[in-house]
């Protein structure tokens, strides 16, 4: 793991997060190509990797960047707060407007309830859409850390943009399966499930480029962006993630993913930041 942090620390931020979010979208792919050695999924185990996913983005949205854009905010008191509330709130809105435009339909949800303007695209492509959603908030948040630490931020560190990226990586695997699946269950070829499946990711590398970016070239807005991830990635998981896990009657398994999900985030967060 020193080798890695080593290396990341070598090379140019923009690259660096580019190469770490490769590595998100990588395990994205790994977790579609199950379609090839499965044909169905339990529904408990599914719901059991949601609720995993939920509490990966909700400790990395506190560990990873609320509380170094806090430390790193100027000011004291609620002076030193205010980025972050700001940033936070932005992100949130910003989901909420990519929600309501975006046609797309989350994972076990019938065609019936579709969300976004009215389209006549395919179940299958509003599936994918409705993970892409998921997945911008994630690479913009690696690549705004990668871009702080290059900006020499007290509170970025490489170690916390691995961290980040490692969590990102393995609560991408289902979710990579969550969009192959159903497309080989309703008759799509495990080419075309897979191909779907592993596309839903590639808009991570694109967000986290353009975050390291924007840090490095407008470094004071550090502390918003990072809260504004954060707000991003909370908004998916109350009015995705969670909603999407209390459809059956595992809900109880859910909820242990979640905790879980949470837990090991923390740890890598807290262990390597």
């Amino acid at each position: 793991m020193e080798q890695i942090i080593n290396y990341f620390e070598s090379i140019n931020p923009i690259l660096a997060a580019f190469y770490a979010t490769l590595f998100t979208w990588g395990l994205t792919a790994l977790g579609a190509a199950l379609v090839f050695l499965f044909k169905g999924m339990n529904r408990a185990v599914f719901d059991g990797m949601l609720g995993f996913t939920g509490g990966v983005m909700v400790a990395a949205s506190f560990w990873s960047l609320l509380a170094p854009g806090i430390e790193m905010s100027p000011g004291e008191g609620f002076m030193k707060v205010i980025p972050a509330v700001v940033g936070f709130g932005l992100g949130a809105l910003f989901l909420f407007g990519l929600d309501k435009v975006l046609p797309h339909l989350h994972v076990n949800f019938k065609e019936s309830e579709k969300e976004g303007v009215k389209t006549p695209w395919h179940k299958t492509t509003l599936l994918v859409l409705a993970i892409t959603l998921h997945n911008i908030p994630e690479g913009l948040a690696v690549g705004v850390l990668f871009g702080g630490v290059a900006a020499g931020f007290d509170g970025a560190t490489i170690g916390g943009a691995v961290a980040l990226a490692i969590g990102i990586g393995i609560q991408n695997f289902p979710e990579g399966f969550a969009v192959s699946m159903p497309m080989r269950r309703q008759g799509a070829s495990k080419w075309k499930s897979f191909m779907f499946g592993q596309s839903s990711a590639l808009v991570e590398p694109i967000a986290a480029v353009i975050g390291a970016w924007a840090v490095m070239t407008f470094q004071p807005i550090l502390p918003y962006a990072l809260a504004f991830a954060a707000g991003a990635m909370i908004f998916v998981v109350v009015e995705e993630v969670i909603p999407e896990t209390q459809r059956d009657k595992y809900t109880d398994i859910a909820t242990l993913g979640f905790i879980g999900g949470f837990i090991v985030m923390m740890t890598l967060d807290v262990g390597l930041g």
